[in-house]
């Protein structure tokens, strides 16, 4: 199996774990939510990472993968703005109606184009940004109802929305700029995460739901599905890390969209909940989307790799013989000066610079 085949491999397993692993923890945590009345989902969230926290130091202390320390600050700033993100989207869902925060959630997409766009100058090509604005559209459909707007609200989505992109945008540079795995980044990460959600989350439910975490009625059942939500979480956190490295925060987000249409579905039959001709011909449309921007990308993989097995050769013949690197506009060939001495610049060429992912 060639190295190309392998990393499509990883990256189709990474992918089905996250959809796997997040669609279980919504229908756990919506029984836990609604059916049990535990509602405090920051402090869930910061539960979440502490396990997994500890789930990925027993992996370490059983040497499954290496601990790499890298710069502090980055991982520090990374924790923190990632936990921050966390906290101001429970916010906005709780200072908005429904619908506005699907909005928002639908505006992470455009967002992250733009600032990738701005400043990294990645470029996305018209078929990819067609076939974004048709699973936005479907999404929209399907789960966008009531737009409730109010100025404190507006601006806690604003920066929910900028913060979640800048945190996406930032596990997927740090995993390449270090070097790291995603397993290493969230092991050095989920410490700064957990401890700012478990200082703000109690705070943050208390303001949204009038209620004491401390003080809530612990019954077996609600600790029981705490436990199985915590465990599911592990593989959340970890197949969240390892999508964002090994494609993009866009993907990643186009991954969230086709969890939000199997959720859906998933409460439709499972939970019975209530279905209409809106969520119907919103999923279709966003997996009508989901199709063509997969395809899509898989075009424009297969045509960055075939220009680069093809201009590979050529720079090992240029390296060769110098008369080649000045045909192909590479090297140049020049008087030395007073001495008329002949000098060749050798050719430049940077393969992880040109033909990163």
């Amino acid at each position: 199996m060639s190295e190309g085949q392998r990393f499509q491999l990883g990256t189709i397993g990474a992918l089905s774990l996250s959809v796997v692993s997040s669609v279980s923890i919504v229908i756990c945590n919506k029984a836990l939510i609604s059916t049990l009345g535990f509602t405090f989902a920051t402090t869930l969230t910061s539960w979440h990472l502490l396990v997994t926290f500890c789930s990925l130091h027993v992996a370490l202390w059983m040497k499954m993968f290496e601990h790499k320390p890298f710069d502090p600050r980055a991982v520090m700033g990374f924790g923190i703005l990632n936990g921050i993100s966390i906290g101001l989207l429970n916010l906005s869902l709780g200072f908005n109606s429904v619908g506005f925060y699907q909005m928002t959630k639908l505006a992470i997409i455009p967002c992250t184009v733009l600032l990738e766009t701005l400043f990294f100058r990645k470029k996305f090509s018209r078929k990819i940004q067609f076939s974004l604005t048709i699973l936005l559209l479907g999404v929209g459909i399907a789960t966008v109802t009531d737009l409730q707007l109010n100025m404190l609200g507006s601006v806690l989505s604003l920066l929910a929305v900028i913060t979640t992109c800048v945190a996406q945008i930032m596990t997927n540079t740090i995993q390449k700029k270090f070097k790291v795995s995603s397993t290493q980044l969230l092991y050095q990460s989920c410490p700064y995460q957990a401890i700012t959600l478990f200082v703000t989350g109690p705070f943050l439910d208390g303001l949204l739901t009038n209620q004491n975490v401390f003080a809530f009625k612990y019954t077996s059942q609600v600790v029981f599905f705490i436990v199985l939500s915590c465990l599911i979480s592990v593989s959340v956190n970890f197949s969240t890390f390892l999508v964002i490295g090994k494609t993009s925060p866009v993907t990643y987000q186009v991954l969230g969209h086709l969890k939000t249409c199997l959720v859906l579905a998933f409460g439709y039959v499972l939970l019975k909940d209530p279905f209409n001709w809106r969520n119907i011909l919103g999923i279709m449309v966003a997996v009508i989307g989901m199709v063509v921007y997969s395809y899509f990308c898989s075009v424009e993989t297969q045509q960055k790799a075939s220009e680069t097995s093809t201009q590979l050769p050529q720079m090992k013949e240029s390296e060769k013989d110098p008369l080649i690197a000045v045909e192909n506009g590479s090297g140049v060939l020049s008087d030395g000066g007073a001495g008329g001495v002949q000098k060749t610049a050798a050719p430049v060429w940077n393969s992880n610079k040109d033909f990163q992912a």
